[in-house]
């Protein structure tokens, strides 16, 4: 399986655009889970304030204006046109498997590729924190294809080229280094496949998900989901290759599978995360299309 070069992800612009980072409606319900958020007033731009009308949002009633004219009165809001776009990219020791076409870790590579391009296309700023469990990156918020550049070459640098060893702890902190980046109305888009308890941090979640649109792009294999069938077979792990008998492990294998399931949508549901699987069967273009629809179907 070929790892993705920096030229590779250069080309994947074009496949980029029309893809709708802001979509909704039919597009974003495609996102298990969907919801646009209500609670990043914060994060918008005051419009303007008119008469109360029956339906709206109790939440945005200006409470001055309101004592001032002795009438209730609501704030309209307009979204901000250079809007924060964050990407959490996960490359740890987990990522680097695949039974089909790519590894877990390339597709996350080449997604997060297609989301900085979508991004800059949508005139938002991007920016991205990328940990192999090793290191990680942070890459600030910046607009345009200046933005874009310095996030294609992390993901090529950090990528995992051999099997490691998985470290719970720097996956926790590279959660816990994006908290302080993330303002009120911001987007925070994360590719992982969410091996790692560190990443499933319903604390860490919840703060960021109080007030910004989080989604969730989990990162599958179809060999995860449906376990080695009987016989025998070579696994490589970090520095070896051991033997596995595939009836031997399945009835583990498949409840590992099931308990990770069943926590990743739990949370999200829970914390009102947009939620969809790429898996690495998948041509990362169309399945990010079909996903995430595009900005003309969402306007």
């Amino acid at each position: 399986m070929s790892l993705p070069t920096l030229e590779e992800l250069l080309t994947l612009r074009a496949s980029a655009r029309g893809l709708g980072l802001r979509a909704r409606g039919a597009a974003r319900a495609l996102l298990l889970g969907a919801h646009r958020s209500v609670r990043h007033g914060r994060g918008l731009e005051i419009e303007e304030v008119r008469p109360y009308v029956v339906g709206d949002d109790l939440r945005s009633i200006d409470w001055r204006v309101t004592a001032r004219r002795g009438r209730l009165h609501t704030k309209l809001y307009r979204e901000e046109r250079e809007r924060p776009v964050w990407l959490l990219v996960d490359l740890s020791a987990s990522m680097f498997f695949g039974s089909r076409g790519q590894l877990k870790s390339a597709l996350a590579v080449r997604a997060a590729a297609l989301l900085a391009w979508a991004a800059a296309f949508g005139e938002d700023r991007v920016g991205a924190v990328i940990g192999n469990g090793e290191r990680t990156r942070v890459l600030a918020l910046r607009s345009r294809e200046a933005g874009v550049l310095p996030i294609l070459n992390a993901l090529i640098e950090l990528q995992p080229r051999r099997p490691g060893q998985d470290v719970a702890e720097p996956e926790v902190e590279t959660l816990r280094s994006l908290i302080p980046l993330v303002r009120p109305g911001s987007v925070v888009i994360a590719l992982s496949d969410f091996h790692s308890p560190g990443l499933l941090s319903q604390e860490q979640w919840s703060t960021l998900a109080a007030h910004s649109d989080c989604r969730w792009l989990w990162i599958t294999d179809p060999l995860e989901e449906h376990a080695l069938p009987k016989g025998r077979f070579l696994a490589g792990f970090a520095g070896k290759v051991v033997p596995v008998d595939g009836g031997g492990v399945r009835s583990a294998w498949l409840a590992t599978w099931v308990q990770r399931a069943a926590r990743i949508t739990e949370l999200t549901s829970a914390l009102r995360i947009g939620l969809a699987r790429l898996d690495t069967a998948q041509n990362v273009a169309d399945a990010l299309h079909a996903t995430l629809g595009s900005e003309k179907s969402a306007a």
